[in-house]
């Protein structure tokens, strides 16, 4: 607010030496009387131009600040020196050019966060990895795998519908809203945690996959075992650092339908998670779809 302030007072300054017509206001002159108010109203646009324009700038400034200030509390004091990377600034001036040029990018960025919002680092019981958020409208809402209710289940999702029914003979759900997994303890991280509009992995190697990766660190260090399942050469190879002398490592292929008939479908993950859960004293996760 300091800011806006300070630059309507310059603004406001400089207007009453350039653009206040002496003599435009004397009796009898509606000439200079319709110049003068043509002169504030060019005036008026000039201050919305650079009011605009500063805005924009104090947003590119501050957007690490508010990034950081929709973490989930817990989460934010184990990243937030993450945001002072340079990493984390080459990736904030990616996506605002992105922006300024017209590109829509998924999820919202209010949802940025949201599988770290739902899911507290003491919370996490189970971890699954995905890649990039969904590309096509109204899909990614910031949690891998899952969909808006309203939204048709993509094919992967299908698969792990399948997997579930086959392993402990849960039902396919109607849709593929999965926020009540999230808040249960599954953490449902992509690794990276924005897409272009249409354009499948267009924001890999921008900076999120070294945003993830610490995040993945702080759960690995976390003093209660945790269960990461990992399907596909990508997940495996991203969390290979994973102590798996105290955690449950999971390994499967890839649940798309290209890749899910070579082991996806029968690796009963479910199962052996909740058993794993179970003895650890952490209880199970409630897999059904409501």
């Amino acid at each position: 607010m300091l800011h806006i302030i300070t630059i309507f007072g310059l603004f406001y300054k400089n207007s009453q030496q350039l653009y206040q017509p002496k003599n435009a206001l004397k009796k009898g002159s509606r000439v200079k009387t319709l110049r003068a108010r043509c002169t504030r109203l060019s005036f008026s646009k000039v201050l919305i131009f650079g009011l605009t324009t500063q805005l924009k700038i104090i947003r590119l400034m501050t957007m690490s600040t508010q990034n950081i200030l929709h973490l989930e509390n817990e989460w934010k004091e184990k990243l937030s020196g993450e945001f002072d990377r340079p990493y984390m600034h080459a990736l904030e001036q990616f996506l605002q050019a992105e922006t300024q040029a017209g590109k829509t990018i998924f999820p919202d960025q209010s949802e940025y966060f949201r599988a770290l919002d739902l899911t507290p680092p003491n919370n996490v019981r189970v971890v699954i990895l995905g890649q990039d958020p969904y590309h096509g409208d109204g899909q990614a809402h910031g949690l891998c795998f899952s969909v808006r209710s309203d939204i048709r289940i993509p094919p992967s999702l299908k698969n792990i519908y399948k997997e579930l029914q086959s392993d402990l003979g849960i039902p396919p759900a109607s849709h593929g809203f999965l926020e009540g997994w999230a808040t249960q303890g599954v953490l449902l991280l992509n690794s990276v945690l924005t897409v272009e509009r249409g354009m499948a992995a267009s924001h890999q190697g921008h900076g999120w996959e070294m945003f993830t990766d610490a995040v993945i660190e702080q759960v690995n260090a976390l003093p209660n075992p945790v269960v990461f399942m990992l399907w596909g050469g990508y997940a495996q190879k991203k969390a290979a650092f994973v102590d798996d002398n105290r955690h449950l490592v999971l390994q499967a292929p890839h649940p798309s339908p290209l890749s899910a008939h070579r082991g996806f479908l029968g690796c009963k993950h479910f199962s052996k998670a909740n058993a794993f859960l179970r003895e650890h004293g952490r209880g199970e996760i409630d897999w059904a779809i409501q």
